[in-house]
């Protein structure tokens, strides 16, 4: 066989590009990471391949989005973050950003191509590995207006090839592969969203997170820590939760979650505990009882006395 570099005159020698080794990433590492149990991960998994598109919803401090990159990973049994992307949807957020749109430019306007264009693209060309598609705080976009004629194709039976649909911009004729997952996350404690539409809401799966205080997970990060502070500001938040939970006014999404009090080191326990207390926990508890005072009182009072 020739030499490939006699067909270059300078004769340099062609370079082949590394190929790049991903650490692995399984089901251990995972619960090791994420405070959720396994039964949770295995339904988790189970809603991401059979429906394609999944909205984890949650209280604050329940780790969706550390969650999520964690579950993709997981699924493809290594941590590449190439095969995962990551967006947050805002008020703003427009079919231009997600699909395409046209900008300006120094001679006018250019066709730009949008985010999970491209990355269903580069999905398209891999079509041997699964791709995961994560969508930050997904209820705050206008979402008929940000996915378009997309609406359509994200569905389970409506992916691939034979499904192809002509773009709003383009004359191009676009599919979703099969191979991309959506995981849109949504925060249940936000009053100030509206209600997902319906005809949304039946092309996703939802899964409820909640505090993970009782996770194997959890359990063993806290006797790792072994603080009688810690452990006193646990039954407290968990006797919190059972109120917040019982209220009419709140309920089982307002719930406060375990990763306010993750990543704790054994030095000077008490004092980061008492800042997250004062400046964290207690200004949210007057978020949620804005026009009770009995109840901000008596739980500010609940949670300072674990320091007494």
């Amino acid at each position: 066989m020739n030499n490939i570099n006699e067909f270059f005159d300078d004769g340099e020698t062609i370079k082949e590009t590394p190929k790049l080794h991903y650490p692995e990433y399984g089901i251990d590492k995972f619960l090791e990471e994420v405070y959720i149990d396994e039964k949770d991960y295995f339904t988790l998994v189970e809603l991401v391949k059979n429906k394609k598109n999944i909205i984890v919803q949650g209280a604050p401090g329940v780790e969706k989005t550390f969650m999520a990159k964690r579950l993709a990973y997981s699924m493809m049994g290594i941590k590449n973050p190439e095969r995962v992307m990551m967006v947050q949807f805002h008020q703003s957020y427009s079919y231009e950003d997600f699909v395409m749109g046209y900008r300006p430019s120094k001679e006018g306007f250019d066709l730009r191509l949008g985010t999970f264009y491209k990355f269903c693209k580069k999905a398209q060309d891999d079509d041997e590995n699964d791709y995961f598609f994560i969508i930050d705080e997904i209820n705050r976009g206008n979402l008929s207006k940000i996915f378009g004629e997309l609406f359509m194709l994200i569905e389970n039976d409506k992916r691939g090839e034979k499904n192809k649909i002509q773009l709003l911009y383009s004359d191009e004729s676009f599919f979703i592969p099969k191979n991309v997952y959506i995981i849109g996350l949504m925060n249940t404690a936000d009053r100030s969203l509206a209600m997902l539409d319906y005809a949304l809401r039946r092309r996703f799966a939802f899964f409820d997170l909640k505090p993970g205080f009782d996770s194997d997970g959890f359990k063993d990060y806290q006797t790792e820590l072994s603080d009688e502070s810690f452990d006193k500001l646990i039954e407290v938040m968990k006797e919190l939760n059972q109120k917040i939970r019982d209220d009419e006014s709140l309920g089982e999404g307002f719930k406060i979650g375990h990763s306010y009090l993750c990543n704790i080191k054994s030095e000077n326990v008490t004092e980061k505990l008492t800042y997250i207390v004062e400046y964290e926990l207690i200004p949210l508890l007057k978020e949620y009882w804005f026009d009770e005072q009995d109840n901000i009182d008596y739980w500010s009072d609940r949670l300072r006395s674990v320091f007494n």
